[in-house]
Parts: C-alpha cells; structure tokens; sequence
C-alpha cells in the first residue's frame, strides 16, 4: 500500500517548475513517475489525497483519515519536507507562494496570467531555478531579494556567486541583494515586500523559497525523531525492527565524510527508495552507499554539485573561465578536498569529481 496526501500520481518534482511554470501547460507524460496502469500491474494498492493521522510503533498500525486502521509487518517513511514560512508580518497574505507541490506551482500559475511583477526570496536552488524560468516568459518582471551578495553561495566561491548574481541582471532578472525580508504588506493580497532597510519592493505576487522543515508530524513523540532526522543504519532500516525512512528526513550513516548526513534532494531520494525498497522485500540486504550530488540548471548555464557544502570552505580552487561559462570549483576544509561544483562540465568530468571526494584521504594532515 503507498499512502500520499497529494490527489496527482506520484510526480517528478525537478520537473515542476520548467514544465509548468515555463512552458505554460504540463505534459503529464514527463510529470508521471508511472502511471496508473502501472501500479495496478504490480498490485500497489495506490491511496491518493489520504492522510495517515496514527502510526503505532507497538502494535504496527497505521490509522488513515477515513478511520481505516492498516496493519503491517514493515513500513517506509518519506513524508519529505515541507517549505519553510518565514516569521514576518503578512506571511499568510494572498499571493504568497511556498512552492513544494504540483498545487502549488498550479496555483502561482494561474496568477501569472494576471499578475507581472513577481518578488521571489531566497539565493538558493529554487529561488534561482524559478526566476530564471519566470525571466523568461513575456511581460513578467522578476525580482530577486537575497540576504547574500551572491547566489548559490552554499556551493560557489564569493567571487563565482557575485558572478552569478551579475549574470541573472543580465538576463532581466533584477537582483536585490544584502537585503533582509521584514515583512509583506497588503490587507488581503500582497502589494509590496518590506525590508529591514526600509525598502518597500512593489509586489503583485511573491514567492518565498528559504529552505524546507521536515514533515515529522506523524512520529514527533517517538524514538524515530531526533531534531537532525530520523536516523537509519547502512540499510536504511531505523531502530524500529521493519520501518525504514527515506528522502528528506533520513540521516543515515556518510561512509564518505564520517557522521551522518540528511539529504534534501529529489535523486537521493529516489536512490534511497530502490535500496530500502529492495531491503523491506528482498532476501539479500543491500548496504546504502552514496556520494553526495545534485545538479540544477539556470538560463544556459548546467550546474553539478558533488561532495559535502555543509561546512564553509577554508580554501577554494578555481578552474575554467566564468566568462566562457565553462568552471570548476573545489572546495576543501582544511587539507580535505569537500565539494566541487562544476558549470557547463562533461558527465565525465562529474564522475571524475565523485571519484576525486570517495578517494580523498579525510584524516587531518598538520603542518608546523
């Protein structure tokens, strides 16, 4: 049984923003994991637009909205996340957008066919990924508002992420940058966003992308949550013998960079649904092992990011040309090479760099 609380058949989230919000309709064929023919070939017992609202540990039982109580013998968590709301004044006003789901970018849709001049928050994958997509569609004016000086600066030197954010002004994105949000004004939809300086930006619309929170609800009171995820061992199984998790709430054990580690990313996730899938109803045990990456792409420009940007690197290393649009960035904390972002690079060249941070010696190497 694969229980959801969305009514649209499990989708490709990448996809949401360049389908839908760029070419103007949704081409379900690419949206669609699979459809539902498929599901019912392999007897999954699909319940969309349900919402689990118990999940007994003890007695191995899931209680669904219309009072149906499941038993099972095993159990996959992947409740994701959800977009985080900002603590300001106005946050709940209409026409403030938090894009995570289908409905949510349907919705900013719909208004897009009225409303032009567009604030989006955030200096991150998604602030950056939609307004580059919405740049692009006629007569809509886009402004960019990040508390940085740069864009994407978790994962690009300062000197690539001022760069950045100059080439969006370029591409008739406006960039509003070292700014701080304080607030939305407007009595029942937005008119403008406030800043902590004073600035009042003119706003039919505004779209709010700083970061996610887990969804954790369901087991908030039980071993499976701790404030950094529900933890796993190398099989994504957690200490509930028969219940796993996947996706944005799982941490699991980095064989890379020792600790553990959550990751917050569509292909992750789907990797991790394979392994765990394969564990829950396998006779063989199959071992988790991952080397972070993801990619994302903004105007004509291709980015892959491998390793770890958790921590600020204390050296980077250059290489290629920003001009040409054609660079590698590798950052390293201490003597550890950590992460290398790559711009408009080969597949070659990003499987080198996953090879390059699995190989790297991570013990600390002193010098007098």
């Amino acid at each position: 049984m694969l229980v959801g609380a969305e009514h649209e058949l499990p989708y490709h989230r990448p996809q949401l923003f360049p389908q839908v919000l760029g070419k103007g309709k949704i081409n379900a064929d690419k949206l669609h994991v699979h459809d539902a023919e498929w599901f019912k070939k392999k007897h999954i017992d699909l319940r969309l637009g349900t919402i689990v609202t118990q999940f007994n540990l003890e007695r191995k039982v899931a209680v669904l909205a219309n009072g149906q109580a499941v038993e099972f013998k095993k159990a996959c968590l992947a409740t994701g996340c959800r977009a985080r709301r900002p603590q300001t004044a106005g946050s709940n006003v209409g026409n403030v957008f938090y894009l995570r789901s289908l409905r949510d970018v349907l919705g900013l849709q719909e208004i897009l066919e009225t409303e032009k001049e567009i604030v989006i928050i955030g200096g991150g994958r998604v602030a950056c990924e939609v307004a580059a997509v919405l740049s692009q569609r006629p007569k809509i004016n886009v402004t960019l508002m990040h508390r940085g000086k740069g864009l994407l600066a978790r994962y690009l030197d300062e000197e690539s992420s001022v760069w950045l954010a100059e080439y969006y002004a370029k591409n008739d994105v406006k960039t509003l940058l070292n700014e701080t949000l304080n607030g939305f004004e407007g009595r029942t939809v937005i008119r403008n966003v406030q800043t902590k300086s004073g600035q009042r930006v003119a706003a039919q619309a505004a779209i709010v992308a700083i970061g996610a929170d887990m969804n954790n609800g369901l087991f908030l009171n039980t071993p499976l949550n701790y404030p950094a995820g529900t933890p796993v061992n190398d099989y994504l199984e957690t200490e509930e013998k028969g219940v796993y998790a996947v996706g944005d709430i799982a941490l699991f054990p980095d064989r890379i960079f020792g600790g553990q580690r959550r990751v917050e990313q569509w292909h992750c996730a789907i990797a991790q649904g394979h392994v765990a899938g394969a564990n829950m109803t396998g006779r063989k045990r199959i071992k988790w092992e991952y080397t972070p990456h993801f990619a994302t792409s903004v105007f004509d420009l291709d980015f892959d990011f491998v390793g770890d940007f958790s921590k600020p690197a204390t050296r980077v290393e250059v290489t290629g040309d920003r001009d040409k649009k054609k660079f590698i960035v590798r950052h390293f904390h201490l003597a550890a090479l950590t992460g290398v972002s790559l711009c408009n690079q080969s597949a070659d060249k990003v499987e080198a760099a996953k090879t390059e941070i699995r190989e790297w010696p991570r013990e600390i190497k002193r010098y007098d």
